[in-house]
């Protein structure tokens, strides 16, 4: 069968697939780029100047939607950290982070340290299991 304009109803059909396709592709693609996990990495590059940093998506560890940006580790090696306690550390990161924490991230693990620190030890600790949000 076709349509007044010589198109048959089959071609339209795969027509509107591939349209459908290319916008879910243009959607993730915008996603990706205005993601929680982009916004942290670039704000803490821009502002840290780091000689090391990783940025991880921790949220497929918990009890959250597929795709969640909820729940990160970050590792940060900067020498901005010289002279800074441990506490300083992490409040310039939370700082720094503070629209993303009052709003998607629900938990943050920092891992600041000194260059010093990461030559001494490039250890990452790793993230403890999910309990479920139940604390069992």
């Amino acid at each position: 069968m076709s349509t007044p304009n010589g198109y048959g109803f089959r071609s339209i059909i795969v027509s509107r697939r591939k349209i459908d396709l290319y916008l879910d592709t243009l959607r993730r693609s915008f996603s990706m780029m205005n993601s929680v996990e982009t916004s942290i990495r670039n704000k803490l590059r821009e502002h840290f100047k780091p000689l090391y940093l990783d940025v991880m998506n921790e949220s497929n560890m918990h009890n959250v939607p597929k795709g969640s940006e909820t729940h990160f580790k970050v590792v940060l090696v900067s020498d901005l950290f010289n002279s800074k306690t441990l506490l300083q550390r992490h409040r310039m990161v939370n700082e720094l982070l503070v629209n993303e924490l009052n709003g998607p991230i629900h938990a943050l693990s920092i891992q600041a340290k000194t260059p010093q620190q990461w030559e001494d030890s490039k250890h990452i600790t790793k993230s403890p299991p999910c309990l479920g949000g139940s604390g069992k």
